[in-house]
């Protein structure tokens, strides 16, 4: 007790408290404080692209949306279509549509990515949905592009063929090909499943499993990619294949039978 009493009456004991409160005070400012107003920075961000977003809302889809994006006649509801949704059909020119139709085409892009970025957050303010994906949940980097093509001939080749070039459907629509298009906008297709695509939400296609389908979709249509058959026929698959096959394989089997019979016959006669 005597030496814990001579230490308190230490000329240095009061500074030694003093820096001690200091630097625990700093330190817990420093903890909780910017996370505070960073939350609060991002909030008034966030409020002011909604805000911004309704503008451009009312102007260029509330006539087939509705105004409170409910959806009318002209057009289906929104509430609960997510971010993601909106980054895809605005970002790749669908929406806002030119006509009405079986199904709107792809198109060169109306609005710039900062103004996606608001219709998103106006959108997704209306109801839940998909969020708009990072880079690192899109991105194909070390993918199993194998396991993608598996993926991909199971869940996706009934509609688009077998390398995503696309096809018919019924009363006027179409699955698109997928050249071209981004690693983001081909997972958040199938986050949302726009126009006749149905939906594989992470329940049904993980994170992974989109990875590489986006890996098998990426390779298949590079420009290095190569068709160890020859000429690909549209990478449509057997069924051109075997056309191809029964049509002028079989067509020049039946010309080579011809053209021997007559060679032979001509040569009893001599």
């Amino acid at each position: 007790m005597k030496k814990l009493s001579a230490r308190r009456r230490h000329p240095l004991a009061a500074l030694v408290v003093l820096l001690f409160a200091l630097a625990a005070t700093g330190g817990l400012y420093a903890a909780f404080a910017p996370v505070d107003e960073a939350k609060a920075d991002q909030q008034s961000n966030q409020s002011l692209a909604i805000k911004e977003g309704k503008k451009l809302y009312d102007v260029g889809c509330s006539s087939c949306h509705g105004s409170q994006g409910q959806g009318t006649s002209d057009g289906p509801s929104l509430v609960g279509v997510g971010a993601a949704a909106v980054d895809f059909q605005v970002g790749t020119g669908r929406m806002p549509a030119q006509q009405p139709g079986a199904q709107a085409p792809k198109k060169p892009k109306v609005y710039s990515q900062a103004e996606i970025d608001q219709l998103a957050a106006y959108i997704a303010s209306l109801g839940p949905g998909p969020a708009i994906p990072t880079e690192e949940q899109y991105d194909p980097s070390g993918a199993d592009i194998a396991k993608g093509g598996e993926l991909f001939r199971t869940n996706c080749a009934q509609c688009h063929n077998f390398t995503g070039e696309g096809g018919a459907l019924t009363h006027g629509k179409f699955a698109p090909d997928l050249e071209g298009v981004t690693p983001k906008h081909i997972y958040e297709a199938m986050q949302t499943g726009p126009q006749n695509m149905p939906s594989f939400p992470d329940s049904v296609l993980t994170e992974t499993d989109k990875k590489d389908i986006i890996a098998y979709v990426k390779t298949v249509n590079s420009d290095e990619a190569k068709t160890p058959g020859g000429f690909k026929l549209g990478g449509l698959g057997p069924v051109s294949e075997g056309l191809f096959a029964w049509v002028f394989g079989l067509g020049a089997m039946v010309v080579l039978a011809v053209w021997v019979a007559a060679r032979t016959a001509k040569a009893r006669k001599s």
